[in-house]
């Protein structure tokens, strides 16, 4: 870890900069030597970083909706083109350039956030080894190695030992009791921050296997946290810490304000919406008219959810317009139920005794029919019937039915489909 830290040395001086100044604002407040001053100078150290990072989180965002659209159409692309590789990663790319996709884009605000987080690491490691780095001088490295969050040292580590612990002027309980908490928190959050997104923010429609990474990373990341946690100083548990537990509000927010379509989440707020028009007979709130107005635009391509929306507002005898406001309208109800028939489903295929069953009881009925149609009584003289089968073929014309000379009369054997 060491070794990967110093790889990003020439981003210590800025983050221990911003450390700094805002370890002079709270340290004014709560004392220059405490670790509230040490600890919420890193929190705050996240929060700057998190804030610089939105786009990159709209973006991720994005991009994870658009792979999840796209799952089908790469599936359908790998099975026609198993045994040409280069010929599946064209059509990729090819698919990717066409619908903008990134498959980075996902992995943009962690691969961002590396950098700092590997520079707070390292410069929490010169602080336990007591050496300047930085913008730290040695009256600041003094400051932090008295600085305790919760009885254990801002450089102290789970793994470290007893002697080192005491050096820095705390017990080795304490240490790893505050250690492990924080690693305990930070794995939940991870996992339910992965959870939420899965259970609500996925659409249910699409079954690829997408979805199956999805699940496996909900319980391969906070695994990973917890191996990883045991070897992080308590400043960096609470940097990661601090981070998850954004990321988690973050991503509830989007879910509640801006949901994946087909999902949990999606019916969860367009229920929410349509409570609000009933209420106010409006659409209040510039998101709220946007998500209104890209309903409307999809037309038929709406989903079940959507189409209950649009179904809910013709009730009240509204209709969705363009521009994502409400009007009344008479005709809403057919509007709304329009393209009811063309989603009508297909009967489902009888099985083959049951069509046989259905074509006998119809023959019967036919019978029965033609014989109550056509009644025959004893007056009726009825038509000479020959009982001797008719041979198959042409009618004989009167110039036919003579035999030829040279042939035998009567009826003629037939030939032999070989000497025809």
């Amino acid at each position: 870890m060491d070794t990967i830290a110093s790889l990003f040395s020439f981003i210590t001086w800025p983050v221990s900069w911003v450390i700094v100044q805002f370890h002079k604002l709270y340290g004014a407040i709560f004392g220059p030597d405490t670790g509230w001053a040490w600890g919420l100078s890193i929190v705050s150290l996240v929060v700057l970083i998190r804030i610089c990072l939105v786009p990159l989180f709209v973006k991720q965002i994005k991009s994870t909706r658009n792979m999840q659209v796209l799952q089908p159409k790469m599936k359908a692309i790998q099975e026609r083109y198993k045994s040409d590789k280069q010929r599946q990663s064209e059509e990729m790319m090819k698919l990717y350039k066409e619908t903008g996709t990134n498959p980075l884009s996902s992995c943009l605000p962690i691969l961002a956030q590396s950098p700092f987080f590997f520079a707070l690491y390292h410069v929490l490691s010169a602080i336990a080894s007591n050496k300047k780095i930085g913008v730290i001088d040695q009256s600041l490295l003094d400051s932090a190695r008295q600085a305790h969050i919760f009885g254990a040292p801002l450089a102290a580590k789970f793994m470290d030992s007893a002697d080192k612990v005491e050096a820095l002027g705390a017990s080795l309980v304490d240490v790893r009791v505050v250690t492990a908490v924080m690693i305990v928190m930070m794995s939940a959050s991870q996992f339910f921050t992965q959870r939420q997104l899965m259970t609500k923010n996925v659409d249910l429609t699409v079954k690829t296997p997408y979805m199956q990474q999805q699940k496996m990373l909900m319980y391969i990341f906070p695994l990973i946290f917890a191996v990883m946690g045991i070897n992080f100083p308590v400043g960096v548990l609470v940097y990661w810490l601090t981070t998850n537990v954004w990321t988690m509000g973050q991503q509830m927010y989007v879910i509640n304000q801006n949901p994946t379509p087909g999902s949990k989440a999606q019916d969860q707020y367009l229920g929410r919406l349509l409570k609000s028009v009933t209420t106010h007979g409006e659409v209040r709130g510039r998101t709220k008219r946007n998500t209104v107005k890209r309903i409307v635009s999809k037309g038929p391509d709406r989903n079940d959810i959507e189409r209950k929306f649009i179904t809910g507002l013709a009730k009240l005898g509204l209709a969705a317009q363009e521009d994502g406001t409400v009007e009344k309208s008479d005709t809403a109800v057919a509007d709304a139920e329009g393209g009811a028939a063309q989603r009508r489903q297909q009967p489902k295929r009888q099985t083959k005794a049951k069509r046989h069953t259905g074509a006998g009881q119809q023959g019967g009925a036919k019978d029965t029919d033609s014989s109550e149609s056509e009644p025959t009584t004893s007056l009726q003289k009825k038509a000479p019937q020959d009982d001797k089968p008719k041979p198959a073929g042409k009618p004989a014309s009167g110039a036919s039915r003579q035999a030829k000379s040279g042939q035998r009369k009567g009826p003629q054997r037939p030939k032999h489909p070989s000497k025809k």
